[in-house]
């Protein structure tokens, strides 16, 4: 890897444009660099697991809403929808397919300068693959390309720091892997990326107070918004530039002003493409950071005769978890039973409560208001509190795998004064975990998540193509859709009447 520096240039500067980060992605995106075989592999786990949370939340509002406002672009020749037949335009069918994913919280994760579900690059790959004709080779290459952009990014610009929401990288990253799959002139793919980064800043309002459905809308958004720069840039449109280092730019304007200098790496010339690797899937339908309390909270129950004898329960977890979903960021929402799920999905709290309670973790019951308004749950809930451990925070932002924690230790004092402390570093599902993920445990998730909303040999069907996906030949990427039954689709809400 190549550690680059970025900064603020002033107009006046010397700054060509081979030196632009922006241009420095391009390059990663035209070279020609094969996709090792375990990369490859763990594209097609990650492409299970977004059909696998797609089938779990296909009937849910936003889902549906989003859904519905693809089906009003259909177009002969176009993408496909998850769930559903026909053909739409792709950068709606990236919308749709984008909250369908995103809507549970469930997918993939990597956490570092920046946090990031790189899960979400590939809505708009398939959307744009299918509506090309391109091949599975093609899709597999370009997702490489997409997870390697994104997660570099988040390895070297924080931007929640500077409350910018983390889909900021994902424009970029989306670009990248399309430019990489359609084979795209390098010019073309810088253009592109500056577009998609401009257009997806936005603050992190989106996953704090009283969250709401767009915290699923906010990543397909930039997928969609990515999908509709390239097409730009193919046409010859061009950028803002440098849209990071200008004197107006992101750096200047929105991240760490003109004097911060931010250090991003990305592979040299020839390097493969092997950071989805460093990315890690959920077992949980919850914030990664709730993946080992929840797993901690299983484990700890057992220790306890009677819930109603603690007093206390602080957990000592990283910077990160303690301010964001934990009691230091100051919400009075992450105690409300009447929260939206998106905010009970943000409070570990909440989720240490239900886990501690119910041995398990459900991602329809264990948010469901009935669960959430239980009085002996909302008692509990309150005696749970967070602080910041310097330790789990340097171990949070650790570079080296094996020490790379999202844990927590919890310390639970009971009304006795008897103390019960136990920790974790990491999930069960986490590589390092007690059950990492592989293949089957992928092929597991779909099929708990599609029973009862896909036909078996739908599911058959589809697996094998999605296992199959390297010798899917062009024009054949419709396959990677999944037809839910009738009943299901039947079964989502009314929406309101929108312009479209």
């Amino acid at each position: 890897m190549i550690n680059h520096e970025v900064r603020t240039r002033r107009s006046s500067d010397d700054f060509p444009t081979t030196e632009h980060l922006a241009y420095k992605i391009a390059q990663i995106a035209v070279d020609p660099v094969p996709v090792d075989d375990d990369v490859a592999g763990m594209i097609i786990n990650r492409i299970l697991d977004n059909a696998a949370v797609s089938a779990a939340s296909v009937a849910r509002r936003p889902v549906t809403s989003a859904r519905r406002q693809a089906q009003t672009r259909p177009i002969d020749g176009g993408s496909t929808v998850f769930g559903i037949d026909g053909t739409y335009a792709p950068e709606w069918a990236a919308w749709a397919n984008g909250v369908a994913v995103r809507e549970l919280d469930f997918h993939d994760t990597f956490l570092a300068a920046e946090y990031s579900h790189p899960g979400d690059n590939i809505p708009a790959l398939v959307a744009v693959g299918q509506r090309v004709g391109a091949t599975g080779a093609d899709l597999i290459r370009g997702l490489a390309t997409a997870y390697e952009v994104q997660i570099d990014l988040v390895r070297g610009i924080c931007l929640h720091e500077h409350k910018i929401d983390h889909v900021a990288h994902l424009g970029p990253s989306v670009a990248a892997g399309l430019g990489t799959m359609l084979g795209l002139e390098i010019d073309t793919i810088y253009q592109a990326i500056g577009q998609a980064l401009h257009l997806t800043t936005a603050t992190r309002q989106s996953r704090k107070g009283l969250i709401s459905s767009w915290k699923a809308y906010a990543p397909a958004h930039a997928g969609k918004i990515a999908v509709e720069a390239v097409d730009r840039a193919m046409r010859g449109e061009g950028a803002p530039a440098p849209i990071w280092e200008g004197e107006d730019g992101v750096i200047a304007w929105m991240l760490g002003g003109p004097d911060k200098t931010y250090t991003v790496p990305l592979p040299g010339p020839g390097e493969a493409k092997r950071a989805i690797l460093d990315s890690y899937t959920k077992e949980h339908s919850a914030e990664y950071q709730s993946q080992a309390p929840i797993d901690l909270a299983r484990r700890m129950r057992g220790k306890i005769a009677d819930l109603n004898d603690i007093e206390s329960i602080v957990l000592h977890t990283s910077h990160h978890t303690h301010y964001v979903i934990g009691t230091g960021s100051g919400d009075p929402q992450k105690f409300d039973p009447s929260a939206s799920r998106e905010t009970l999905d943000h409070s570990v709290m909440y989720i240490f409560a239900v886990a501690l309670e119910d041995g398990t973790w459900d991602h329809e019951a264990s948010y469901a208001p009935e669960r959430a308004n239980r009085p002996e749950t909302v008692e509990l809930w309150r005696k749970i509190s967070t602080v910041e451990d310097p330790e789990w925070t340097r171990r949070y932002h650790s570079t080296d795998p094996n020490e790379k924690a999202f844990g927590a230790r919890a310390v639970i004092t009971l009304r006795n004064g008897e103390v019960i402390t136990d920790e974790l570093a990491v999930a069960d599902a986490h590589p390092l975990g007690a059950r990492p993920f592989a293949r089957e445990q992928y092929l597991d998730k779909f099929a708990r998540m599609a029973r009862d909303v896909v036909d078996p040999a739908e599911q058959e069907r589809f697996t094998t193509a999605a296992t199959g996906l390297a010798e899917i030949p062009a024009g054949g990427l419709g396959a990677l859709n999944v037809r839910v039954l009738d009943q299901v689709l039947s079964q989502a809400p009314a929406t309101g009447e929108g312009i479209l």
